[in-house]
């Protein structure tokens, strides 16, 4: 396995925060287990560095343990036996030190400091005016409730607010790079895996790459004693109150229910009462409001879908929250058998629809011009994977996505080409293309097709 994937534009930011000529203070945040710690380790890598954890304990024994980690770093034996009631001693030892070349003082955990002391946002606010923008330190305040995060340091109304000199929202990594946890897995049992695990890091490292997908999802998710059996309950737990009605509305989202209309009605409820709780899952990006690409105002558009963003937490609700009962009393085989019935075609083929829109950027390359790219629906339940196009200009790119066993022909074009006649955009002064993906190739007769006509494109992934 690498020991480091992806991350460039987040390791690049954070070697311009140290390059500063002066003080920086960097805010990172992201989802549990999204790999926010490896990212800062893998940057302070040869450099002069301070990492703190802070706990779920009271405020005085973190600090207690800040003092006594600042002694040993610097091995201080008139800190280690001194006592504080305030934190700024400490801070001032470290600029102190900075003197002599540029200190990395992480504090991970950030908001557990927060929820000891309300007061502590000021409390570091007063710290960094007085003392460490003064200095010659680089700053990582470093958490995983994003909700508590974006109160504490970011949001207007904190004290710390405006402080920062950059943030980092750190997100799962891109399928593209999914390879190079294991070089020798075939793209089909990559798209497999990350159906279950998306990009989360730590969710990867647990499935065997000798093992087959089932047998993975088997002894890491339905095991009610594994690792990933109850864990949307440690994700959502500290983040938000009423976890019972967020995890009503996901699995009624992964039920197929995207209209709000369609949620609302499914739990009883009116619509605007479940205006907050979907801005919740969306503010924590497990869930986003899509509409169809081409629309002009996407917040005022009435034809909003709420999807689940995240590959595990869909594969959860859609097949192990509805049937934990089941797993509970032992009846697990009953669940393994749903899977292996259900998880292509209700789960891992919109996992490879997502992997398409993401791969036809490459089609850039080709010479069309394009700048938006996303799904598009309309009211007479036209469906279309794939539309990208230039806002500025003409070109206009349509695909479907086909993850079967078969080979795809002629049908699938002209299914695709007539469905393109109830989009508006640009009807009646646009250049059409056409990309068609499939798993399984294409037969012999749309190839030699496709060859004839420079605005279709094929491709096998």
């Amino acid at each position: 396995m690498a020991a480091f994937i992806d991350r460039i534009d987040e390791i690049a930011t954070l070697e311009n925060e140290y390059a500063r000529d002066a003080a920086s203070f960097v805010v990172i945040y992201g989802r549990r287990r999204v790999g926010k710690t490896t990212l800062i380790n893998h940057f302070c890598k040869n450099k002069d560095a301070i990492y703190f954890l802070a706990t779920e304990e009271n405020e005085s024994e973190n600090r207690n343990a800040f003092k006594n980690l600042v002694a040993e770093t610097f091995d201080n034996t008139l800190l280690a036996n001194a006592t504080f009631d305030s934190w700024a001693p400490i801070f001032n030892i470290i600029a102190d030190e900075s003197k002599k070349g540029r200190i990395v003082l992480v504090m991970d955990e950030f908001q557990n400091l927060g929820k000891a002391n309300k007061a502590f946002p000021s409390v570091m606010q007063k710290v960094w005016d007085e003392i460490l923008s003064k200095s010659n330190i680089m700053l990582i305040l470093c958490g995983s409730l994003i909700n508590m995060m974006t109160s504490q340091v970011l949001n207007y109304d904190s004290p710390l607010y405006g402080r920062r000199t950059a943030q980092i929202k750190l997100k799962q990594i891109n399928f593209s790079y999914y390879h190079e946890f294991d070089e020798s897995l075939s793209f089909d049992k990559q798209l497999l895996q990350y159906a279950v695990t998306g990009g989360v890091p730590k969710y990867i490292e647990l499935f065997d790459k000798k093992k087959d997908i089932y047998r993975s999802i088997k002894e890491n998710i339905l095991s009610t004693g594994s690792f990933l059996y109850a864990e949307p309950e440690f994700l959502l737990q500290k983040e938000v109150s009423e976890i019972g009605s967020y995890f009503s509305i996901l699995k009624t989202i992964a039920a197929g229910n995207h209209k709000l209309s369609k949620i609302a009605s499914a739990l009883g409820v009116s619509q605007s009462n479940l205006t907050n709780y979907l801005k919740t899952l969306i503010d924590l990006d497990i869930v986003e409001r899509e509409v169809p690409i081409t629309e002009e105002n996407p917040e005022k558009s009435k034809m909003g879908l709420y999807q689940i963003k995240d590959n595990f937490i869909s594969f959860w609700f859609k097949f192990v929250y509805p049937n934990r009962g089941m797993l509970e009393s032992g009846h697990s085989e009953y669940v393994e058998d749903k899977i292996k019935k259900n998880f292509i075609d209700n789960h891992v083929s919109y996992v490879y629809e997502d992997i398409c829109r993401n791969d036809v950027w490459d089609l850039l390359s080709e010479g069309i011009a394009f700048n938006r790219v996303g799904r598009w629906w309309g009211s007479k339940n036209v469906e279309i994977d794939i539309v990208a196009y230039d806002s500025t200009g003409n070109d206009i790119v349509f695909g479907e996505c086909k993850y079967s066993k078969n080979k795809k022909g002629m049908d699938v074009l002209t299914s695709l080409q007539e469905k393109t006649k109830v989009v508006n955009w640009n009807k009646d002064n646009r250049n059409e293309h056409y990309v068609l993906y499939s798993k399984s190739g294409f037969s012999d007769e749309l190839i030699e097709y496709a060859k004839r006509h420079n605005n279709i494109y094929l491709r096998q992934l």
